[in-house]
């Protein structure tokens, strides 16, 4: 490695394999006077888990050299480590039993040898090699019992393996440690910890949409690839195979193509680890919910030029809502080979059957949420089940020509397929007249319906590192294709009965889809090409400049029949911008500012007055910011304001002739600004904390409705709380006879919002609570936690923003136990 001044190899035998493979993981290197090993004391905080995460955390606390081989550190286990010590006494405590033993050299580094008994069993004596580090080695986020709430990198941002501190953009890391914590089965859990980030609920589908920046968007990322829910509707994420969830704020095509302007998630998936893990989890809580869930990796092959990952769940539940209930299966292997030090390929595979009761919540009566139970359901019982299947390829690979150049692509296909085996009966949205606070009819109709839908997506990435006088650069050229297509055929019958909301009485759903209903039929397909280049530029005086742009040629066409007949294709083409500025004032402070353009979804559906497609949504953003990393790193944060503009919004024609005949125009507007801060990480010893806050200033801008031809310009965009923040905190017990104990507590808050962008109606504001308290303790190899988690402990009554005929009732108080063991 670059970092080593010199390397003597083992005198014999396995030796030679030991110094051939040696890295070194040693962390911070001191700069205090020779000797410290045996003299000063620091304070030490590390948990027992793998050995090798150990030892990275002793070398940031200790700021002490520290060198080996990570061969003689697989498959073991430290103890923990709390205290005030001298290196030499800490790194004893932590080796523990382990057949090391820590040696000083005259220079005051540290090395790791075997024990003598075991160097006696190796074919005779062997020498470790001699190694001088400079520098700090990678820090390993991978690692099962990494417990950190704070990242020191992401790659959503830059596609590059970027410093979050230098990346001139707004992005958030949820860890897995966080997921855990919270015992997070659903992403919108996770996404409460990320400031200007609100998940809702959507009618019917069983599937969550979130508003980023004030833009909702259905789309979420796995590993940088879009998966598509809104048209390929496959239920909730799985978080069971989840490293970690990265957020992106403000536009992201330049990256990632066409995509809503208020940002992305990217849900980072588990790769397989060349240390053997295994992990068993049982959940169970309120409303029947069980869940059980396996993690295990490892080599394949004795060399470890073969890896896997295989992560399995099943969910049984039943729900909050009458007549609602899901289960599922998830299996995801995966297999790495790493064919040389310079190439490797992964093979992938999700799989994923859901059985989903449809539910479209409950209606909006002249204006007002009506007095009903939470449990409330207005379909009829046994209606509306949806089994689907999804299935998930990838293969990618990559080739590293040298340290500098590295060639990778990425091909996934995507396939779903959900035939809704009951007829779902339930309201639409008609209400029948009058309506009081006591007395109100809707008309039930049925729907049956056949989805389908393919998607295909490749990239192709050149990366590369070099110089140009005093200008260091990270150049990225690559292009990508997506390919996607949906179907579904729906079969209507309107008006079968009516239901009294306050006082329903079900008679069930035989005959609810006659042969002779309506059958509406869609078809869409979607392709996109991109070019895009990006280089990131490390200029003297801790400035950093990022540059980049995007060239796209995009089709979008859709083939209706049924109840809305038509037919359309739009082909365009668009160059997009980004540039961002970062200046790393301190090494724990920097400020940074960008402009992005965004190319973004397609006004689907809509006809201008000669029958065509209306011109895609366009964004333009302009941010400015700061990021800190305080306490030895082990705290982050970021403070961002932001002012993001959304064009080519569809309106009604502004003619009343042609606004009745349906056509429109992409004449709308919406300006959303504000001011979000986030922190995350270590504050105390043992005391951990994720939490945020956004303030979001959302107005119609421009719209064409109405009779005024103004429609709501100057209201409030729905669904967006002006004011919304979250804050969670963990403190574990470090020693004493409660050690492992952990307790937690978080508060999530929102601010009103409106329901439509009429303003006609709003959605309360709320508080809730969240507790939990765990306990760890070793049996034998495995460390075995059982954990119970509350949310919304003050049973607070809230909704669930949708659409402007009905809403989304929210969860009350529910308890969530778990029993997991790792070994």
């Amino acid at each position: 490695m670059s970092n080593a001044k010199h390397c003597k190899p083992f005198s014999a035998g396995k030796g030679r394999r030991h110094a051939a493979k040696a890295v070194l993981l040693a962390a911070l290197i001191s700069q205090t006077a020779l000797g410290d090993a045996a003299g000063n004391k620091h304070h030490f905080d590390i948990p027992a888990q793998s050995l090798n995460q150990a030892l990275l955390m002793f070398g940031r606390q200790s700021q002490q050299q520290l060198m080996y081989g990570t061969d003689i550190a697989d498959n073991l286990r430290s103890r923990s480590l709390q205290g005030d010590y001298t290196a030499d006494e800490a790194i004893r405590i932590l080796l523990g039993d382990a057949p090391l033993q820590a040696v000083t050299t005259g220079e005051g580094a540290i090395t790791l040898q075997p024990r003598v008994e075991q160097m006696q069993n190796n074919l005779g004596p062997q020498t470790m090699p001699a190694v001088q580090v400079v520098g700090k080695a990678a820090y390993d986020a991978t690692d099962p019992y990494n417990s950190d709430y704070s990242l020191p990198n992401a790659m959503t941002a830059t596609k590059t393996d970027t410093p979050i501190m230098e990346t001139p953009f707004s992005v958030q890391v949820v860890p897995k440690q966080v997921m855990k914590d919270q015992q997070v089965v659903r992403i919108d859990k996770a996404l409460q910890n990320v400031s200007g980030v609100f998940a809702t609920a959507q009618d019917g589908h069983q599937q969550t949409p979130f508003v980023i920046r004030g833009f909702r968007t259905y789309d979420y990322y796995r590993d940088g690839v879009r998966t598509n829910p809104s048209w390929l509707t496959d239920g909730f994420r799985e978080t069971a195979n989840l490293e970690r969830i990265e957020v992106l704020k403000g536009p992201a095509s330049i990256l990632y193509g066409r995509i809503e302007p208020g940002g992305m998630v990217n849900v980072v998936t588990k790769q397989p680890l060349a240390t053997p893990f295994y992990s068993l989890q049982q959940q169970f809580g309120s409303y029947d919910f069980y869940r059980t869930t396996v993690d295990a990796t490892g080599p394949v092959t004795q060399d470890k030029s073969w890896l896997y990952r295989m992560n399995f769940a099943y969910e049984d539940a039943n729900s909050f809502r009458d007549f609602v209930k899901n289960d599922r299966v998830f299996f995801a292997p995966k297999l790495q080979w790493k064919i040389s030090d310079q190439t490797q390929a992964t093979f992938e595979l999700e799989y994923k059957h859901s059985n989903d009761t449809y539910d479209n919540g409950i209606p909006i009566v002249n204006g007002q949420i009506p007095n009903l139970p939470i449990s409330r359901n207005l379909s009829e019982p046994g209606s509306g089940q949806q089994e689907s299947d999804a299935i998930w390829l990838g293969f990618n690979w990559s080739h590293a020509f040298n340290d500098n150049w590295t060639l990778s692509q990425n091909f996934n296909a995507y396939n779903y397929a959900a035939p809704m085996r009951t007829p779902f009966v339930t309201f639409w949205g008609g209400l029948i007249d009058p309506c009081t606070a006591s007395s109100c009819q809707v008309a039930l109709g049925a729907m049956k319906n056949n989805w389908s839908g393919q998607q295909f997506y490749t990239s192709l990435n050149l990366t590369g590192k070099f110089q140009t006088g005093s200008l260091g650069h990270t150049l990225m050229l690559g292009w990508d294709f997506m390919n996607m297509a949906a179907d579904s055929g729906d079969a209507w019958s309107w008006s079968l009965n009516a239901l009294d909301i306050y006082h329903p009485v079900y008679t069930g759903i035989d005959g609810a889809v006659p042969s002779s209903a309506s059958l509406d039929r869609y078809q869409i397909n979607e392709d996109w090409r991109g070019l895009y280049l990006q280089d990131q530029i490390k200029l003297p005086y801790g400035l950093q400049i990022l540059g980049g742009f995007r060239y796209d040629m995009a089709t979008m066409s859709d083939l209706s029949s049924g109840g809305y007949s038509g037919s359309n294709q739009l082909d365009e083409t668009a160059i997009k911008p980004r540039v961002g500025l970062l200046w790393r004032a301190l090494p724990e402070l920097s400020f940074y500012a960008n402009y992005v353009e965004n190319f973004g979804g397609v006004n689907l559906y809509s006809r201008n007055r000669n029958g065509g497609a209306l011109k895609p949504e366009t964004a333009e953003q302009k941010e400015i910011g700061l990021k800190y990393e305080l306490f030895d790193k082990r705290l982050t944060g970021s403070v961002a304001w932001f002012d993001l503009t959304k064009q080519n919004i569809q309106s009604p024609d502004p003619d009343p002739y042609y606004r009745s005949l349906g056509f429109s125009v992409t004449t709308g507007e919406v300006n959303n600004n504000g001011l979000e801060v986030d922190i995350a990480g270590e504050v105390y010893p043992g005391l951990k904390l994720i939490g945020n806050y956004s303030y979001t200033n959302s107005r119609v801008t421009k719209d064409t409705g109405g009779a005024d031809n103004r429609g709501n310009e100057g209201k409030r965009y729905f669904g967006v709380p002006r004011h919304g923040g979250n804050l969670w905190a963990t403190y574990e017990i470090q020693k004493s006879d409660l050690q492992g104990w952990k307790f937690g507590a978080g508060s999530n808050i929102r601010g009103e919002v409106e329901g439509d962008n009429a303003n006609s109606y709003q959605l309360p504001g709320y508080a809730t609570l969240a507790l939990m308290t765990g306990y760890s303790w070793k049996m034998g190899p495995s460390t075995v936690t059982a954990q119970l988690n509350a949310d919304n402990l003050l049973d607070k009554h809230y909704y669930n923003t949708s659409n402007s005929n009905f809403i989304m009732q929210a969860a009350p108080r529910t308890f969530l136990g778990t029993l997991k063991v790792e070994f």
